[in-house]
């Protein structure tokens, strides 16, 4: 596998890789989460987090057309930022956000397969089938480009066929209780905070448009093809999300949500579909969660191995022969097993949304501060985004840390563990 193969990913297969990491983790795994937080709200929160999602798009755009590359946002925050410890910092902070992704699709797997059988959500099989497929999709990743571009392409148009007519089948089959979306309706209430919280989670279920970025240098025509495949990505999955948010909603109440919050699109669809809807939805779960993270593990090898190519990140072969990319590829593969195990599926949504939001905000500091002359962007709209992302970050931090302070403490135990290791190490190779 070669490390850079430019003009090696067409603009469908770039909208493959950014619709395969969203409606993969987006809508399977954390749509029980983001209801958890707001309630009723959920098919709302999910709707404003296609905006948030739309306002940072915008700088990652920008940038990708100043500076296409294949280290995406590595690239942007060297760009910004120069050689410095922030870059690096906030480079691993997305990268590891990505690593906590593939983790939380794996776990997504196996609580999905498991109700094809007699299992509780809470086996051990659990991360044993998430493991599987972390390994699955390593060999797959080794296979290269070409390979990926296709099985991506295939999977996605299964996908979102798939999941659509789950949507539309189970709107129309509980048309009669329509009213049950509506906030109005009855529930539990939550809080203004608890809601904007519950977006922080929402835009994590957006994120994956980023991927695209890392890719830049192999997509054909970068200038003009990235900028689409985001917007195409984002459109796709923000009618995606809507639809199946107000199917959940329509059959389920609240409570029984949230009940099955790690595999609800199955139990919504029993008493949509009854038993084959279950079977159905699974199936469409598991392809999902297959192309979900496949992308993924693509998008986040070229990332590390640029990072370790503009020597941010340390690297060591440990005698593995191949180069720097499949390196990448087994520790990303490491950690995501490690993380998988490790964490259930609602701890691993929140270290993700923590380090995806500091990274972002970084991104936009970077656009209005530093690059304005070279980026000429519309500073409303990067003021708004900075904004939007706080004020979820904060809401979300302050939940958490009444709600579960344990993960609030990790999280800021490992970003600080991440700015001193850079620190030192780019300190010693500015010594050298």
């Amino acid at each position: 596998m070669n490390e850079y193969k430019k003009n090696s990913l067409s603009l469908t297969g770039a909208v493959s890789l950014g619709t395969g990491v969203m409606i993969g983790a987006g809508i399977f795994a954390l749509l029980g989460q983001v209801a958890e937080l707001s309630g009723k709200w959920f098919p709302f929160v999910f709707l404003a987090g296609t905006v948030v999602a739309g306002f940072s798009a915008y700088s990652y755009i920008k940038m990708s057309n100043a500076f296409p590359s294949a280290g995406g946002i590595a690239m942007y925050l060297q760009k910004a930022y120069g050689k410095s410890t922030f870059t690096a910092f906030a480079a691993l902070l997305m990268a590891f956000s990505m690593i906590i992704n593939e983790s939380l699709v794996a776990r997504t797997f196996g609580t999905y397969s498991l109700q094809l059988f007699n299992v509780s959500e809470n086996s051990m099989w659990v991360p044993v089938l998430g493991v599987l497929l972390i390994v699955g999709a390593f060999l797959v990743n080794i296979s290269g480009n070409n390979f990926i571009e296709k099985s991506s392409f295939v999977l996605a148009i299964v996908k979102v066929t798939g999941i659509a007519v789950f949507a539309i089948g189970g709107l129309w089959i509980a048309r009669q209780n329509m009213e049950n979306i509506m906030p109005s309706s009855g529930g539990t209430s939550h809080s203004i905070v608890e809601i904007i919280a519950a977006l922080a989670l929402s835009i994590l279920a957006y994120k994956g448009f980023t991927t695209i970025t890392n890719s830049g240098d192999e997509i054909k025509k970068p200038h003009k093809n990235v900028s689409r495949a985001i917007i195409i990505s984002l459109a796709i999955c923000t009618l995606i999300y809507l639809l199946v948010t107000l199917a959940v909603s329509a059959n389920l109440s609240i409570e029984e949500i949230i009940k099955a919050r790690d595999y609800s699109l199955a139990e919504a669809a029993r008493p949509a579909f009854g038993k084959y809807g279950v079977w159905f939805t699974v199936g469409i779960a598991i392809i999902a969660t297959v192309s979900g993270i496949v992308a993924s593990i693509f998008a986040v090898s070229r990332m590390t191995a640029m990072l370790t190519n503009m020597k941010l990140i340390p690297h060591k072969h440990f005698g593995m022969p191949g180069n720097v990319q499949q390196h990448m590829l087994v520790y990303i593969s490491v950690l995501a097993i490690v993380l998988t195990v490790a964490f259930d599926l609602s701890r691993i949504a929140s270290l993700g949304a923590i380090f995806y939001l500091i990274m972002d905000i970084g991104i936009h500091w970077g656009v209005l501060t530093r690059l304005r002359q070279k980026v000429k962007p519309n500073v409303v709209i990067v003021i708004t985004a900075i904004i939007l992302d706080a004020l979820a970050l904060g809401a979300f931090l302050y939940v958490k840390a009444t709600s579960d302070i344990l993960i609030v403490i990790i999280s800021v135990s490992l970003m600080i563990f991440i700015y001193a290791g850079e620190k030192w190490f780019l300190s010693k190779i500015n010594k050298h």
